[in-house]
């Protein structure tokens, strides 16, 4: 039997971050992927080909330029859905080679096939010829990641009632959509797609959406749906979906109103793929959707010696979080000296627009008692908006008063996933509002944002009663002149020389 000194299932972030990491330490590795590639779903079908759909919908749409050109512009009149594959093939490509290149080079051996548990320190492994092996790990690490949710009352049908992980392989793009599920996925798709011109129509059962982002956030998002004629039946259950005759999908809402499109897509909630892995060998248990309950620190679950990382531990699921969580369940797991996971992390949902938040929301600051103040500046009021022909876009700064500490930073609009590690370096350094008031920020650039978004709370919360050391004004410690007057006696000196 081959043995290891750490087993990863599944490639995706986590696994693939866990096992270069724990290579690195000079351990014995073992990736076991059963996809037909390494990368797992975020590479193949979730993370990477979504935001490479967003990306190539905007550039072909246009969408950037229609504040300058008007709605009716587009960069590619008639736009494909092989358009839109044909980027994304050249983009996962890219993404696999990068990933088996990090392997090779870090002599993590990796092997295709389905891994499910003999015994808590033993997996067997069914490779693609049907030839079975065992191998034995000091320590498991599970990153299997999710799959879409499935119910049996949906007619899938892989053409034009789909889930996210089929929407990638759509034939034709759908003159109209209803997507079921306002969670991060189906907003994304939702709004990707009416990006490109597709009447959408989205259902969920809930009357809010996005209820982790700060309420004033959503609310600036939502209008921008609504504004370009999104449908948002909030607070709304689809209570049946059918295929009709004619090649078209009715849907109808609990309210009693039917609506009839091209498409549907069912994105209400993901299961983890955890039902193979033959858990009970092992003494673990999954909960009713498939996610594993671990230590928030170690990610170690309730086996000794077994961890899991990613999205199969649930909240918040998201890629970067995932990649870190590979890392110090990695770390622990091959039993090296692991930092805690630190506490405020950027969010990122790649809608149209995006939305990015790290810190803590206004609702939270409320619950916990903190008495705060809010500072808010539109991209429109920033040079670099104008230029860009952005109407929309903001970002909301939220500061304590008792400490002027910034603890929450909040954006809606086009660049927030990148803007928002501005505000995530000085949340988690303690930064003040002072910091946005007095440092200079590049002209013209979005980022001109923290500026006035400072400078607008500031002016509310008033100036800070005591000076800190470093405003005090610089002395000469030898003479008790100030820095300028030596500077200007310096150089009377030089002259009569």
């Amino acid at each position: 039997m081959n043995q290891y000194d750490l087993i990863v299932v599944g490639s995706g972030p986590a696994g693939r971050r866990a096992a270069i990491q724990a290579a690195k330490l000079d351990k014995k590795v073992l990736v076991v992927e059963q996809g037909r590639r390494v990368g797992g779903v975020s590479v193949h079908t979730g993370t990477i080909p979504s935001k490479t759909l967003r990306e190539t919908a905007l550039n072909l749409s246009g969408w950037r330029e229609r504040g300058f050109y008007g709605q009716s512009y587009r960069v590619k009149q008639e736009i494909s859905a092989e358009d839109l594959r044909r980027r994304l093939l050249i983009t996962l490509d890219h993404e696999v080679e990068v990933l088996e290149h990090q392997f090779s080079r870090n002599r993590v051996q990796h092997i295709r096939g389905k891994a499910s548990f003999v015994a808590p320190d033993t997996m067997q492994i069914v490779k693609d010829d049907d030839d079975i092996i065992h191998v034995s790990g000091k320590s498991i690490l599970l990153a299997v990641g999710t799959r879409p949710y499935r119910p049996e009352s949906i007619p899938f049908d892989n053409k034009t009632v789909l889930d996210s992980d089929e929407l990638l392989e759509i034939h034709s793009l759908p003159r109209s959509m209803v997507v079921i599920g306002a969670g991060v996925i189906g907003i994304e798709y939702a709004t990707i797609f009416s990006a490109l011109d597709t009447a959408v129509t989205v259902i969920d059962p809930k009357s809010t959406m996005l209820d982790f982002i700060d309420k004033e956030i959503v609310e600036d998002f939502t209008y921008q749906l609504r504004d370009r004629n999104m449908k948002l039946l909030l607070g709304q259950k689809a209570e049946k979906v059918e295929k009709l005759p004619d090649g078209k999908v009715a849907v109808t809402v609990d309210s009693g109103r039917k609506i009839i499109t091209d498409m549907v897509l069912y994105a209400a909630g993901r299961m983890g793929a955890t039902d193979t892995l033959n858990l009970a060998a092992a003494g673990l248990e999954a909960d009713s959707r498939g996610r594993l309950r671990v230590n928030p620190e170690t990610f170690e679950t309730s086996v000794p010696g077994i961890f899991a990382a990613g999205d199969v531990v649930g909240f918040p699921s998201l890629a970067s979080t995932s990649m870190e969580q590979g890392r110090i369940a990695a770390r622990v797991a091959v039993g090296a000296i692991a930092m805690e996971p630190q506490k405020y992390f950027p969010y990122g949902i790649y809608a149209v627009p995006e939305i990015s938040t790290c810190g803590l929301t206004e609702e939270e600051m409320k619950e916990r008692g903190i008495p705060y103040e809010c500072g808010i500046a539109r991209f429109r009021e920033t040079s670099r908006g104008h230029i860009m022909g952005l109407d929309t876009g903001m970002l909301k700064l939220i500061f304590s008063l008792k400490t002027r500490r910034l603890l929450g930073v909040h954006i809606v609009g086009e660049g927030a996933t990148e803007l928002v590690h501005i505000g995530q370096a000085v949340l988690n350094l303690k930064g003040t509002v002072e910091y946005f008031v007095e440092n200079t920020f590049n002209y013209p650039t979005l980022a001109e944002a923290y500026k006035i978004a400072g400078l607008d709370a500031w002016n509310r919360m008033g100036e800070k009663k005591d000076a800190p050391a470093d405003t005090v004004k610089l002395t000469d410690t030898t003479t008790s002149t100030t820095v300028e007057e030596s500077v200007k006696s310096e150089k009377k000196k030089a002259s009569s020389k």
